[in-house]
């Protein structure tokens, strides 16, 4: 495990970001080791990042709701003079691999996902407050916020470099963000992205750049003055103290295989596939009194941290795992009352935050770019919020009728009130609205079923699963689809799972993972980017890059 990378952290092991409280204000500030990078080879100067920089910042968003639940305006800024944050580390995107460039770009999206929902999902809005230069992914990281404050001097700028100086596309929402959170005419957004040194003070402001521009004698001033405003306009309740996100339960295990409390993954390297094992919960909760008493420790959100995990690790350190199989084993009556606490309680801060918590694990599988698939075996707990996964998965196989030596439950699956609309996908629509996009008799047909438990023949009648198998048949079909999997291109596979996934309309933020992320992964890939003419290589050698100029 020495070479992977791990997504864990706490603010005890920050290197790169501060954070200061102060009633229903937080102060994070952005002040970057230079010597910190998570490999060797490369300087983080000019509060540049890596994927270690934005690990800790998906740490901080994520402590920010769950641990100081009290704070409603979130100011981002630097932690050194002269610079807001001058983006992704060149050095560093030069030397990765195209998979780590490739899966940085993912989660920093991600991330900065996170932070931008944070104050519909949270009630917590981000204001970058921007002093010094903001190149590239610092001006990424400042679009994903609510806000946008920028002071009015010589040295203080916005740009998106990447086209004229690296011969790349902004990796985290930049170009769309631009037209489509921001408003930003297209044709000033070409000039924009087209000019190096970006642009500056008031026509900034007049492009839509940013919100605010403020002379630089009164810019930390106005920033403190915004900052109240917005936390005295906020209609969040006031929430006295927050839980603390204690360290995961977590094993790694010499073959690869990783232990959690609620979740297992066995790694089978020979047929490059991994599996991943829900285990339901022991016991039937209470009443909200002990739900909150549990804190981090109670099931559905220790769940959602250690899925979580499991999945950023395959993504990153897993990379001949082509096939994610998604297995649950546990009493469904327990895991339906500990849903049903929830859902009867989320009016309460940390059930919201749980629930919106589950949003994202959600979408983070539906954007991993590995077959997946799902086995609804006898014995298996899919109801609810895990059946979600059934919907997510590129296919989904249920036992049929009884197994001989098998004497755990008949596989059923069930759907609750968070099937229809509470875990949205990227593209706006439920799951099941995804799945049935042209038929709505099957959504309704599902509605009406609600709560039932349906076994194989009607699961697969109502088009919930893709196939019901009988013990005849189980294992060949199985192994057949698996051989055939593997046997397949890792990037055609890649490709025809993004394209499917995401039926329906398009929005900012299926653009981002899916256009934005197809034309990246193309351009990481051609000469005159990374080849050693390219201009990523040649970076700040005193060198342009050499280009071919074929259109394609």
């Amino acid at each position: 495990m020495n070479n992977s990378v791990d997504f864990q952290t706490d603010p005890s092991n920050y290197r790169h970001w501060r954070v200061d409280y102060n009633g229903a204000i937080a102060n994070v500030y952005m002040d970057v080791d230079d010597n910190g990078g998570l490999f060797d080879g490369y300087d983080l100067k000019l509060n540049s990042y890596d994927l270690g920089v934005d690990i800790e910042l998906a740490d901080i968003v994520e402590r920010m709701r769950f641990e100081h639940p009290q704070i409603k305006v979130v100011v981002l800024q630097s932690g050194k003079d002269r610079v807001f944050c001058a983006g992704a580390n060149i050095r560093m995107l030069g030397g990765a691999s195209h998979s780590h460039k490739v899966n940085f770009c993912k989660f920093t999206n991600e991330t900065r996902n996170a932070l931008e929902s944070a104050e519909a999902d949270s009630g917590q809005k981000y204001i970058a407050a921007i002093k010094g230069a903001c190149a590239g992914g610092g001006y990424e990281l400042a679009l994903a916020c609510n806000y946008i404050m920028l002071t009015d001097d010589r040295n203080t700028s916005v740009s998106l470099p990447e086209v004229p100086l690296l011969a790349v596309l902004p990796g985290t929402g930049g170009l769309t963000r631009l037209t489509d959170k921001r408003k930003v005419r297209r044709d000033l957004a070409d000039v924009f992205c087209s000019t190096e040194e970006g642009v500056k003070g008031k026509r900034a402001e007049q492009w839509r750049l940013v919100d605010e521009v403020i002379t630089n004698s009164r810019f930390d001033q106005a920033v403190l003055e915004r900052a109240g405003e917005f936390a005295a306009a906020s209609d969040k309740s006031d929430v006295s103290e927050g839980i603390v996100l204690t360290k995961l339960d977590r094993t790694f295990e010499n073959d690869g295989n990783i232990r959690y409390s609620t979740v297992d993954v066995e790694v089978d390297r020979a047929s490059r596939k991994a599996t991943i094992t829900i285990r339901g919960p022991d016991s039937t909760p209470t009443n909200i009194e002990s739900f909150i008493d549990e804190g981090a420790n109670t099931y559905l959100l220790r769940l959602a941290r250690e899925l979580d995990d499991a999945i950023l690790h395959l993504r990153l350190n897993e990379l001949e795992l082509g096939l994610l199989i998604f297995k649950s084993q546990g009493d469904h009556e327990k895991l339906v009352a500990h849903e049903n606490l929830l859902l009867q309680n989320a009016d309460h801060w940390l059930v919201n935050e749980v629930l919106q918590l589950w949003k994202r694990v959600l979408k983070r599988i539906d954007i991993t770019s590995r077959s997946m698939i799902a086995t609804i075996e006898h014995g298996s707990c899919f109801s609810g919020i895990l059946a979600e996964i059934l919907f997510a998965v590129d296919r989904s196989y249920m036992m049929k009728d009884e197994f001989e030596d098998d004497d755990r439950r008949i596989a059923h699956i069930s759907l609750t009130d968070a099937n229809f609309g509470m875990f949205p996908m990227a593209n706006g629509l439920s799951r099941l609205q995804t799945r049935f996009l042209g038929d709505q008799n099957f959504l309704q047909a599902a509605t009406a079923l609600k709560a039932e438990r349906l076994e194989a023949d009607d699961a697969e009648k109502l088009g919930l699963v893709t196939m019901a198998l009988d013990e005849l048949d189980w294992d060949d079909e199985l192994r057949i689809f698996m051989e055939e999997r593997a046997s397949f291109s890792p990037d055609a596979m890649t490709a025809m799972e993004a394209n499917l996934r995401f039926a329906g309309p398009e929005t900012m933020e299926t653009r981002i993972f899916g256009r934005l992320t197809a034309w990246q992964n193309w351009i990481f890939n051609r000469p005159n980017a990374v080849g050693h003419k390219g201009a990523l290589q040649r970076y700040g050698s005193g060198m342009r890059g050499k280009f071919d100029m074929e259109r394609v």
